[in-house]
């Protein structure tokens, strides 16, 4: 008789095996086979080209070391090369310290192999400017690496750009360890008034304290900003308007917020890239792609604090007057470890976002899988979502998440903590152009290893998660599925082994409908229930014992539940 540990080892040993054959399918992913098995009309993207004229930043006066800045090297490189007529400017081996570099049309910042990059940490050298930050039109901190209106630019080669995150960052004690927080505190800065949270300095916790709405100082006026500017940390790479894109070779680390973060660009290829940012990092997210449009992500590797490929279009009014969704995107052979979430849609979607394919990654322990995530407020559609072959373990929260109650929390609870995954109120609101919308999205090959819960769905009573398909998958969890506020949920070909709970919970649900759907291993088989629940389907050849596999709620109606 096998024990428990001897199956969790073998379930993890074909999860290993699964992949290792995965791993050696993708590993081919390029830009001849990158467009295969696309599920929508996928334009190709426009790629970059550059001439061959080419400079050093040594020709500018760039100086290795780490100790003298290079912001002027930089600046004369670029500005050279531009009026030259494009090409490459190229940073040798050594440690380059600099300020911002600000990017011009037709430029190539290439880094040779043994080549770091490294921004000050002196905060004068970053000036306010207008910008968007958190799907919001605020004020911030220049970005480090920054390209406004240009076209035809890379950032090519395999070295290093450390955005010297670390001197702009709040950091909580909940994230420390005893000694590591004693060696934060004792470096310098301030703490909190509830001493939780530590501050590179004064302005930088008068800017926490004067902010209702995350990270938008809207409890002062614009002419104080600058008392508050070290708390308004510039996202490291900030692409904006801009078109014909290529990030391709290098390890991005250390960003203030988030890591990249393309703004209503057109024709990207992000590529071969190695993105880190400490797990302890308060929002720092790996690739933010927001109202961008026909884009490439492959080959890459995140290791982050935050998100860590997240899609977004802007937040609330400010997103839908904007009105651009992100739309045309390809995600392939991409590797998550550490990060709130391994793919993500949200919150700030209020623009929409739509023909998204991701297919062949695998997510290392991240907190959520698969996470699809908005709110009252934010308005927007998110549709026409195609997920394939993507093998997850050790996922601490939810394989697939989608809650439409996002709290802006993270998904792994802090001391104090109430979860937001608990049944909502059922309060019908008014549906209007605030109302969020996330439907079409479907999955399968989906393979998940001692994880806690398989899929968590979480709509809102006033506009269900509407078509969501699952097929050909197995999950390995503690907790199996609920559903709630969802209409047109379909499971074919599902296994779920739900040790601790559950394999299928359904509350105020419709159209429900789990075919060769296998619970086998499961504590518990399935419950249903909610007024609102109608119309779930079972096949008969799943089910051999109604009364004793279906646990009925008080409340539903007694033509709910249908075996076919």
């Amino acid at each position: 008789m096998k024990t428990k540990q001897s199956q969790s080892l073998l379930a993890l040993f074909i999860f290993t095996i699964t992949c290792h054959i995965s791993a050696q399918k993708t590993v081919q992913i390029n830009e001849q086979n990158i467009y295969e098995n696309i599920e929508f009309n996928m334009p190709k993207v426009n790629t970059t080209s550059f001439p061959d004229y080419q400079v050093s930043i040594t020709d500018f006066g760039g100086i290795t070391g780490g100790i003298v800045k290079n912001t002027d090297a930089f600046a004369k490189a670029i500005n050279d090369v531009s009026t030259k007529g494009g090409g490459k400017v190229i940073v040798p081996r050594g440690v380059w310290l600099t300020g911002p570099i600000s990017f011009k049309s037709n430029i190539n910042l290439h880094l040779e192999d043994g080549a770091l990059i490294v921004f000050s940490d002196d905060f004068d050298d970053y000036p306010l400017v207008k910008t968007s930050f958190e799907g919001l039109n605020t004020v911030r901190c220049v970005s480090p690496i920054n390209a406004n209106n240009v076209e035809n630019i890379a950032i090519t080669g395999n070295g290093i750009i450390d955005g010297s995150g670390d001197a702009w960052r709040p950091v909580k004690v909940s994230k420390m360890t005893d000694g590591q927080w004693k060696k934060l505190v004792n470096s310098g800065g301030v703490l909190s008034k509830d001493k939780k949270i530590w501050f590179p300095s004064e302005g930088s916790k008068k800017g926490y304290e004067s902010s209702t709405n995350f990270n938008v100082p809207d409890l002062i006026n614009e002419a104080e900003l600058q008392s508050v500017k070290d708390f308004l940390r510039p996202v490291m790479v900030s692409i904006v308007n801009s078109k014909r894109i290529l990030l391709d070779g290098p390890t991005f680390q250390n960003s203030p917020a988030w890591n990249i973060h393309p703004l209503m660009c057109e024709d990207l290829i992000i590529r071969n890239l190695k993105v880190r940012n400490p797990w302890y990092s308060q929002n720092g997210d790996g690739l933010d792609l927001e109202s961008c449009k026909n884009a490439l992500v492959y080959n890459n590797t995140f290791d982050v604090g935050d998100d860590a490929i997240c899609f977004k279009s802007g937040k609330d009014k400010d997103g839908r007057d904007r009105g651009i969704p992100t739309e045309n995107v390809i995600v392939k052979n991409n590797i998550v470890y550490h990060a709130h979430g391994g793919f993500v849609i949200g919150s700030e979607m209020s623009g929409g976002v739509k023909n998204i394919h991701i297919s062949n990654c695998t997510f290392i322990g991240t907190d959520v899988g698969l996470r699809f995530k908005s709110t009252r407020g934010r308005g927007g559609i998110v549709e026409n979502i195609y997920i394939s072959n993507i093998d997850m373990i050790h996922i601490p929260t939810e394989a697939i998440r989608f809650n439409l109650y996002y709290s802006g929390k993270s998904p792994v609870l802090e001391e104090g903590e109430a979860s937001d995954n608990k049944i909502q109120e059922e309060k019908l609101v008014e549906v209007t152009e605030e109302t969020p919308s996330f439907r079409n999205i479907f999955m399968k090959n989906i393979h998940v290893a001692d994880s806690e819960t398989a899929i968590f769905f979480m709509g809102l009573p006033e506009m269900n998660l509407k078509n969501i398909s699952i097929e050909d998958s197995f999950f390995e969890t503690k907790k199996g599925i609920t559903a709630i506020d969802a209409d047109g949920i379909t499971l074919k070909n599902v296994k779920i082994k739900a040790s601790d709970d559950f394999a299928l919970t359904v509350y105020n649900s419709k159209n429900i409908k789990a075919s060769n759907f296998n619970f086998k291993g499961s504590k518990s088989a399935i419950k249903v229930l909610g007024s609102k629940t109608s119309n779930v389907q079972f096949d008969k050849k799943d089910i051999s014992n109604e009364k004793e596999q279906i646990q009925q709620g008080m409340g539903l109606n007694k033509n709910a539940i249908k075996i076919k």
